[in-house]
């Protein structure tokens, strides 16, 4: 086969349903037993919209996501700091989508199976060895209970989007260790309850060391009073302080965190309400990884969170990812199969990506929020007395422009894999 894909998560199915549109034969590999749709909500941006509408999913996502119109940002007391338009409302000519994140993997998941193959992914597949020759990659599977060896394939690339704790990533860089720790801990839940705002709005309140996040994410609760609402509590502790590994990604006590947010009922959003009456509750702590010097090694690459793991702040983890999956197309295209292919894809998106790991860890457009808790803990009267709008303004653009996602360079560029 030509390409060899470790990973069948949302960025590993992008890149296969890209292959496949410009004639690439693939194989994505799964560790998990079966694919299930898991996970608790993401936003993705208009630029990574852009590039699932070019595969042909725009009416499949809106079919049950939220098209987000706005963004906001307050501060602890629930006092409006910053808002923008976003996606359409924007002017950008894609939506803005809040999607449960198990349901954007399944459609992705449905239009590789329908598109090439009911067997184009092999789940219960754990890469463990991988051997990259002069002309081609040697990649062995095994099975993630038993440990015993699957199957050995061989491709001519073999494309690592197997997440945070990629194998590839530990091969090419044996001695990183864990990914990094800040301090944060995040609680992420889903909640059935009455709309705030106009119901299609994303808000975050708070500063540093508090924060709340929260944007509905289902269209499937539309015109029945209520709302699916995703959201994520997060607390800032000293990263040296002992925290259980053993804790990380369990089931979320309530008293670990919810009497930080008793009194953050700010009229329009009653925050101790939406989390007590939260269906399920995981905590989970808020990490990355330093950005690397280099991904591809031979026949072999990174892509998505295996490649630059990021703090989940600007929305920027799955968007940068598909990215990352076209653009690899348009260079295998472009170049051929090859080593020099890959070197071209990395060269283009390494520098970027690096860049906003680094914002990120000093809060990207959110450090709004925490210039507002350093200035005016007790609350404000007029926030240009606090910030000034250019001030806010130029916080906003500078994230968009490093992101990749300004309105007018968006809407005007071309595509990345020419149809």
């Amino acid at each position: 086969m030509a390409v060899i894909i470790a990973g069948g998560g949302i960025v590993g199915l992008t890149l296969a349903l890209s292959l496949h549109e410009v004639g690439i034969s693939c194989q994505v590999f799964e560790q998990s037993r079966e694919l299930k749709p898991l996970g608790v909500g993401i936003n993705v941006l208009p630029h990574a919209v852009r590039e699932l509408t070019e595969l042909g999913l725009l009416d499949q996502l809106a079919a049950t996501a939220i098209s987000t119109r706005e963004l906001g940002y307050y501060s602890k007391r629930g006092q409006k700091i910053w808002t923008e338009p976003r996606g359409l409302d924007a002017g950008y000519n894609w939506p803005q989508f809040s999607i449960f994140r198990g349901d954007l993997q399944m459609i992705l998941l449905d239009a590789v199976r329908d598109r090439l193959g009911p067997n184009a992914v092999r789940s219960g597949c754990c890469l463990s060895e991988f051997e990259v020759r002069e002309n081609e990659v040697a990649a062995t599977f095994t099975d993630r209970g038993s440990g015993k060896n699957i199957e050995t394939v061989t491709g001519d690339i073999l494309v690592g989007a197997d997440g945070i704790h990629s194998t590839m990533r530990k091969k090419f860089y044996p001695q990183e260790g864990a990914p990094i720790w800040n301090g944060a801990i995040l609680w992420r839940g889903v909640t059935r309850g009455e709309p705030f705002l106009d119901g299609q709005t994303m808000i975050m309140a708070g500063h540093e060391h508090q924060k709340f996040v929260c944007y509905p994410i289902s269209s499937e609760a539309r015109g029945r009073g209520n709302s699916v609402i995703n959201w994520i509590a997060e607390l800032k502790v000293d990263p040296n302080e002992a925290w259980a590994p053993e804790d990380w990604n369990r089931k979320g006590v309530l008293d670990d965190f919810l009497p930080r947010f008793e009194d953050w009922d700010f009229g329009w959003l009653n925050v101790p309400e939406i989390i007590r009456t939260a269906s399920q509750i995981y905590e989970f702590p808020m990490v990355d990884r330093d950005p690397l010097p280099r991904w591809t090694h031979g026949r072999a690459t990174l892509i998505g969170d295996a490649a630059h793991a990021m703090y989940p702040i600007g929305s920027n983890g799955a968007t940068q990812g598909i990215i990352d999956a076209r653009v690899l197309t348009r260079e295998l295209v472009a170049k051929g199969i090859c080593q020099a292919a890959l070197l071209s894809y990395e060269d283009e998106r390494r520098p970027i990506t690096a860049r906003i790991v680094e914002l990120n860890r000093q809060n990207g457009p959110e450090q709004v929020m925490q210039a507002v808790e350093e200035k005016a803990s007790d609350g404000f009267d007029r926030i240009e007395d606090v910030l000034s709008m250019q001030e806010l303004n130029d916080t906003a653009m500078k994230y968009k422009k490093m992101a990749g996602f300004e309105q007018d360079v968006l809407n005007e560029r071309a595509s990345i894999v020419s149809g």
